[in-house]
């Protein structure tokens, strides 16, 4: 049944009272002194410590619920404002108009390099909100399944280390408390996703598609990239925007791409199970008087899963999807750029220091949901697409892309040179098979001298005598008990 408001003034019974709690605590009002109370519970009895903490629990109980165990409004809510902590300038129109520019001579460039035409889209500048906003839905896929276990885990765990007399002070609150894990969760996420924001450099930068069909580049964090590199700030922009256009042209031109990268890392996330007794002893190891320590613990990989073989597998799958992808874009880079962009080079080789170490976001979400996006082997993938490019042209390389099933192994990373020889085997083999059968489906192959001859005394009601058959025809049903040999 539900409770009807109560007309202002009436406050004996709060419709929040974790909120008036923590006014009282904080307010010292109600003749309720938040030393004692705060002594009794187990936290610190400093006010304005006190006051901190209350505050951030505060902020994380008013944030509506979400539809799961994890506030995603929440994280949403707390990547806008990391964001926007680090100065997050709005793209203007000159910056816009060089990256549209940048990427139109992106794709004229790449026109020698690939057989897959150009996209079409058209160039945009992101601030680091937009990258956010048009990015979230696809962060939210990715990491859902993960972050329920991890909110489940946490919220349990939160309500039973904290101490009986903070329960009793929570009262009739205390059906918030099972929304606590998701929203701290929520904000990790948010944070990581922020901070990811401000190193990013293009909606492709991590290897991901974490959009579909678009064309962007992030100025501020283009111009951050170049800082200490010692080369023009335009040379930056067009090689990042090559990048850029080649990975939309892939996903655009293999349609199956997207959905099987967002899949495996889909599989490999549902395999992770967490451990709960790692939570409960982070939750026992947290300082009530450092507010920040729940922030530290989260960061430090206390969710980090101990994988199982086939956690293993799924995860080698998803570094050798993630390393062709990288290593083509990379590999038809570096040919549509030679001989046009001097600095092109000393830009590849920075773009793969980068990608190989990953930058201290990215460690921070991969502690957070136990999953890396740096594709470990770019190096020996753009090695074997240069080496098919050598050997079967630019067509034959990108026919690779037509089904996933032709798609590289990790093993194929292994001996690169060797890829083409193991494949044409393969394909010498697959052909004689599909040879066989066209012949047997035309009628090529010569049956039998028996094949065509019919059953005796079953199938022709004109043959009389089974003896007659040839052959040496074995007795029929109906001649079961007769002698052998004999007519009918």
């Amino acid at each position: 049944m539900t409770t009807p408001d109560k007309p202002s003034g009436h406050d004996d019974e709060p419709q929040d009272p974790l909120s008036e709690l923590f006014g009282k605590l904080m307010g010292g009002q109600g003749g309720i002194d938040p030393t004692e109370i705060a002594k009794a519970a187990g936290l610190p009895s400093d006010p304005a410590v006190l006051r901190q903490m209350f505050e951030q629990v505060q902020s994380m109980m008013a944030a509506p619920a979400g539809e799961g165990p994890v506030n995603w409004q929440l994280a949403h809510d707390h990547a806008r404002r990391t964001a926007a902590a680090a100065k997050d300038p709005s793209v203007s129109g000159t910056q816009n108009r060089d990256v549209d520019e940048a990427l139109r001579l992106a794709e004229l460039w790449l026109d020698k390099a690939t057989d897959f035409p150009s996209t079409g889209l058209i160039g945009r500048g992101w601030s680091r909100a937009e990258w956010i906003e048009a990015t979230m839905g696809t962060w939210r896929r990715l990491t859902e399944p993960v972050a329920n276990s991890i909110a489940t885990a946490l919220s349990t765990a939160l309500s039973e280390q904290m101490p009986e007399e903070m329960k009793g002070l929570l009262g009739g609150a205390s059906s918030m408390l099972t929304n606590m894990g998701g929203a701290i969760f929520g904000m990790q996420l948010g944070a990581a996703i922020g901070a990811l924001s401000g190193e990013v450099v293009s909606s492709s930068d991590i290897g991901v598609p974490l959009v579909d069909l678009e064309m962007a580049l992030l100025p501020a964090n283009v111009a951050k990239f170049g800082e200490g590199l010692g080369l023009p700030e335009g040379d930056v922009r067009l090689y990042l925007a090559v990048r850029e256009a080649a990975h939309a042209r892939l996903f655009m031109h293999v349609p199956w791409l997207r959905g099987h990268l967002l899949g495996t890392i889909e599989d490999y996330a549902r395999g992770i199970h967490i451990d709960v007794s790692r939570i409960e002893e982070m939750a026992r190891d947290i300082d009530p008087s450092n507010p920040e320590s729940m922030q530290e613990a989260l960061q430090g990989g206390v969710f980090m899963p101990q994988r199982t073989p086939q956690q293993d597998a799924a995860l080698v799958k998803l570094e050798t999807a993630l390393a062709l992808v990288e290593g083509w874009v990379d590999e038809l880079t570096a040919a549509a750029t030679e001989g046009v962009l001097p600095s092109a080079l000393a830009l590849r080789e920075a773009v793969r220091r980068r990608r190989a170490t990953g930058g201290p976001a990215e460690h921070a979400f991969a502690s957070l949901v136990g999953l890396e996006l740096r594709p470990r082997r770019l190096r020996d993938a753009a090695v074997l697409w240069h080496t098919l490019a050598e050997e079967r042209g630019i067509t034959g390389r990108d026919a690779i892309w037509k089904h996933p099933d032709l798609l590289p192994t990790a093993e194929d990373l292994d001996d690169p040179k060797g890829f083409s020889g193991r494949r044409s085997l393969a394909e010498a083999k697959d052909s004689e098979v599909d040879e066989a059968l066209e012949k047997l489906f035309a009628g090529g192959f010569d049956m039998p001298a028996d094949a065509g001859q019919k059953d005796p005394g079953r199938n022709d009601p004109d043959q009389k005598d089974s003896g007659h058959s040839g052959g040496g025809a074995q007795p029929s049903d109906d001649d079961e008990g007769r002698s052998p040999g004999k007519g009918a």
